[in-house]
């Protein structure tokens, strides 16, 4: 991570176990409620989710999946997530540095939420490249990151979401636009949710 080390999230931990204060803050919640709403399915057979931080949005993601598998680099958010998810079976959070490391199989979900705005260049390639291929052929890609500037910001959330719309595979079915925030959801089917269910 180009400036944007484990110490900076180390640091972060050290201070808070909830140092964005995902549970406290509306904004944080009501976005957690849109990113749910966003997916185009109501059950998945095996999501990833790397970035996962102290596990809030994973948790909400366990109760829409089969199997899911989180990640991150911070052992200190492993920590936090693995106890928030506790006795969650069909759930694994493993510390991983994504997108250097990645896991085996494809998924009919990936999530990346704000995660991909702390990678520098190579990173960032490497990160948008291995969660196309790692897609299943009816695989869906939700991303999510803050728009607003920040001192460890690296790259810039609109072209992270605009280089997967260039991508010939995949077509994007939803889109929600803010000051604050960029939600967007691809798929390699481009059908609408009404058309998946027969009535469109």
């Amino acid at each position: 991570m180009n400036g944007t080390g484990l110490s900076y999230f180390d640091e972060l931990y050290a201070a808070s176990d909830d140092p964005w204060l995902m549970q406290q803050r509306w904004y944080e919640r009501r976005k957690r409620d849109l990113v749910m709403a966003s997916l185009p399915r109501e059950r998945y057979q095996l999501a990833f989710e790397p970035g996962c931080g102290n596990g809030y949005l994973t948790a909400a993601l366990a109760r829409r999946c089969e199997r899911l598998l989180a990640s991150d680099f911070s052992t200190d958010a492993v920590r936090l997530a693995r106890s928030r998810l506790g006795d969650a079976g069909h759930v694994t959070i493993e510390c991983q540095h994504v997108p250097h490391a990645w896991p085996a199989g494809r998924f009919d979900l990936v999530v990346l939420s704000e995660f991909g705005f702390y990678l520098d260049d190579a990173e960032l390639a490497l990160l948008q490249r291995r969660s196309v291929d790692a897609l299943a052929d009816d695989g869906v890609l939700l991303a999510c990151h803050w728009r607003r500037p920040f001192a460890e910001r690296t790259q810039d959330s609109d072209a992270i979401h605009e280089w997967f719309s260039r991508q010939p595979q995949l077509t994007r079915i939803a889109h929600h636009e803010e000051a604050d925030f960029l939600l967007d959801v691809w798929s390699r089917q481009p059908a609408s949710v009404a058309q998946a269910e027969g009535f469109a």
